[in-house]
C-alpha cells in the first residue's frame, strides 16, 4: 500500500470481513517476526565467532554489525505491520501507507543482507570441511569409505 488512495481502494474492495481478516494476519505476524529475528541473528552471531575461530577476518570484521541487521528487520516488519494496521482501521490517514512502504523497503535490505552474511558463513564452513575432508585423505571408492 504505496499511498492512501491505493489504501482506500483495497479497503473498499476487502469489506469488513476482508479487513477483519488482514488485521488478524498482521497481528499474527508479530510471531513470526520475533522467530525469524531472534534465529537470524543467533545464525550471524554464530557465523561471526566461526569467523574469528578459523582467521576469517573479513566474515568477523563484518560480523560485528551484520547480525544485528535481522533483529533491526524484525522491528521494521513490527513498524510496517503497526502503519498497516492503522490504515485498516481507518486511523492512519495518508501518511500511515507511505510510512507501511518506507518500513517494509528498509526491512528488506536488512534482512536480505542480514541472510546473506549467514549463507557466506554456511559457505565457508562448507570449504573448510572440504578441505579438511582432502587433507586427511578424502573418500574414495578405493578405501572402502
Amino acid at each position: 500500500m504505496r499511498n492512501a488512495d491505493r489504501a482506500a481502494r483495497f479497503l473498499a474492495e476487502w469489506g469488513a470481513d476482508g479487513r477483519d481478516s488482514v488485521r488478524l494476519s498482521l497481528i499474527v505476524d508479530y510471531g513470526f517476526m520475533a522467530s525469524y529475528g531472534a534465529f537470524v541473528t543467533l545464525a550471524g552471531l554464530a557465523t561471526r565467532d566461526f569467523g574469528r575461530e578459523n582467521g576469517r577476518r573479513a566474515l568477523a570484521s563484518a560480523g560485528r554489525v551484520v547480525p544485528w541487521f535481522a533483529a533491526a528487520a524484525a522491528i521494521f516488519d513490527a513498524g510496517e505491520n503497526a502503519f498497516l494496521l492503522l490504515t485498516v482501521g481507518g486511523s492512519g490517514g495518508s501518511a500511515a501507507p507511505v510510512l507501511a512502504t518506507v518500513c517494509a523497503s528498509v526491512k528488506w535490505v536488512l534482512i536480505v543482507v542480514a541472510v546473506g552474511y549467514v549463507a557466506w558463513g554456511l559457505g565457508a564452513r562448507l570449504l573448510r570441511a572440504m578441505s579438511s575432508r582432502q587433507r586427511q585423505g578424502g573418500d574414495s571408492p578405493a578405501d572402502g569409505r
